[in-house]
């Protein structure tokens, strides 16, 4: 109850954001929010509303990645995610294919927005960062995880939920409702 609360919140704040740049006439501040999203996260969920907060549009970027196997197709993520951030204003989800940053430029996004939750996914984004920057000139943002989700990883809710346990926590009933079909179906 509580984080619908604080979305709520957050969504009138982001439009009010949209508000305002559109009656200043200002340009439009694009973010991208790639990531794999198998299954998407209360984590993730909280990192896109904070970017939705600091930025008129928000691409939601879902990658297709043929060499890896998910737990749900690409598409199915894209689905769970447009649902899941549906109330959120300037929030697009779009499955990409290819280097982020042609997808950026092609689609005037200013900046790159990744969630961080330890020390090693720092070390990681922060190589991707900067060879993004080298090849493109884009910038990337690094969103600090909430505390009461930075321990939470897509893997971990996909090893939880197959092995029987409690995950409810830590997606929303919706994608909790889609785990588990997908998971007897499998």
């Amino acid at each position: 109850m509580r984080l619908q609360q604080d979305l709520l919140e957050q969504d009138q704040l982001a439009q009010d954001q949209l508000d305002r740049a559109s009656r200043e006439g200002g340009a439009m501040r694009r973010a991208a929010c790639p990531g794999s999203y198998d299954p998407p996260t209360r984590g993730h969920l909280d990192i896109i509303a904070r970017t939705a907060r600091q930025f008129d549009q928000v691409q939601v970027l879902v990658g297709n990645n043929r060499s890896k196997t998910g737990l749900f197709t690409p598409p199915e993520r894209v689905e769970l995610l447009a649902e899941a951030c549906a109330d959120l204003p300037g929030v697009e989800v779009q499955l990409f294919d290819g280097l982020l940053v042609d997808y950026c430029r092609e689609h005037s996004i200013d900046c790159v927005v990744k969630g961080i939750r330890v020390a090693a996914d720092f070390d990681y984004e922060m190589q991707m960062a900067q060879m993004n920057h080298r090849m493109t000139g884009i910038e990337t943002v690094f969103m600090p995880a909430a505390a009461q989700w930075a321990y939470v990883s897509s893997s971990l809710v996909r090893d939880i939920a197959r092995f029987g346990g409690e995950f409810d926590q830590f997606v929303t009933p919706e994608i909790a409702a889609r785990t588990r079909q997908k998971l007897t179906k499998d």
